[in-house]
């Protein structure tokens, strides 16, 4: 794939889900598709309800429609299921780790708003503890997505993946980071940027655009780092995260997410056992999400390109 990152707004990623599901589930007469009475958050509300056979409106019942998706699985069919974060992986996650992971169904699981991405929906609606609870499921597959480009094709790629896999994002527009169409292994980082040897960011989701900003800063301060977009989280693409520390002595995780569980555990996790390394973290610390705006929760949970730079020089100071 080709990073085209200029620091522009992308498609919403609403707008990605509302022509993806719809194309996959006509490729596929097996791809069938479950909400939780928030189709019309996504733009698959109107095709729903022309293809009642394909788009099913469990309502407010979400440990129901993971359950109705484990039985469709076991007959064969491939269901994508969609909501909220926080009711996509916390509400469910019995059902998800039973009537999914351990009963060896298949389950594509979308949560939306994620993180601060919440926004005006609040603490009640802003999941810092997805992704943790999803890494701890055996065999899950973990993705925190960064666009456009990337929703559509791992949403592609997952329908036909056998076992339990979640797709973290938001709603609205992250920056555009890659060339659409493009193409993303499962499983392998990618190093969107390479200035030099001096740090290694490694990002997932909205802070990766982040990062890119905080790069340009720091070689500005001449401070040259590298970017990594590790946009799936499990199973984790180990061996780059130890080359990276091998080549810049020292790491900083940048991510939207509690930082009990998410991108820095699993990063350090590999550190520690395989090459340790001082790291630092961008992360949302042991506190509940609050209501406002994007931009306002970004600074106040510390998840911001300036905090990025901040990171990173504490980290390099400690080579």
């Amino acid at each position: 794939m080709n990073v085209v990152y200029n620091g522009e707004k992308d498609t919403a990623f609403k707008e990605v889900l509302g022509n993806t599901i719809p194309r996959l589930s006509g490729e596929d007469d097996r791809v069938i598709y479950l909400d939780a009475d928030l189709m019309n958050c996504i733009n698959t509300g109107k095709w729903a309800a022309a293809h009642p056979e394909r788009g099913i409106d469990c309502g407010i019942a979400e440990a129901n429609m993971i359950g109705i998706a484990a039985g469709l699985s076991s007959v064969g069919f491939k269901p994508i299921v969609h909501t909220f974060g926080p009711f996509a992986s916390r509400r469910v996650f019995d059902q998800v780790f039973l009537s999914g992971g351990y009963a060896k169904n298949s389950l594509t699981v979308i949560g939306t708003d994620a993180g601060v991405t919440a926004a005006y929906n609040g603490g009640t609606h802003m999941p810092f503890e997805d992704m943790a609870l999803y890494r701890a499921i055996p065999g899950a597959y973990v993705f925190d997505i960064t666009d456009a480009a990337m929703m559509e094709d791992i949403l592609t790629q997952c329908v036909n993946i056998h076992g339990v896999k979640y797709i973290r994002s938001g709603r609205k527009n992250n920056k555009k980071m890659y060339e659409s169409g493009s193409h993303f292994e499962i499983g392998k980082g990618i190093v969107v940027k390479d200035n030099g040897n001096d740090a290694t960011i490694i990002a997932c989701g909205l802070m990766v655009a982040m990062a890119m900003e905080a790069a340009e800063t720091l070689a500005q301060e001449g401070i040259k780092v590298k970017v990594v977009d590790m946009f799936t989280i499990k199973p984790l693409d180990e061996d780059l995260v130890v080359k990276c520390a091998e080549e810049t002595g020292v790491i900083v995780t940048a991510e939207n997410h509690n930082k009990i569980g998410g991108l820095y555990s699993a990063v350090a996790d590999v550190l520690a056992a395989k090459r340790p390394t001082p790291v630092e973290y961008v992360a949302v610390e042991d506190i509940f999400g609050e209501v406002g705006p994007q931009d306002y929760l970004e600074k106040r949970f510390g998840l911001t390109a300036e905090h990025i730079v901040e990171k990173v020089k504490k980290a390099v100071s400690r080579k």
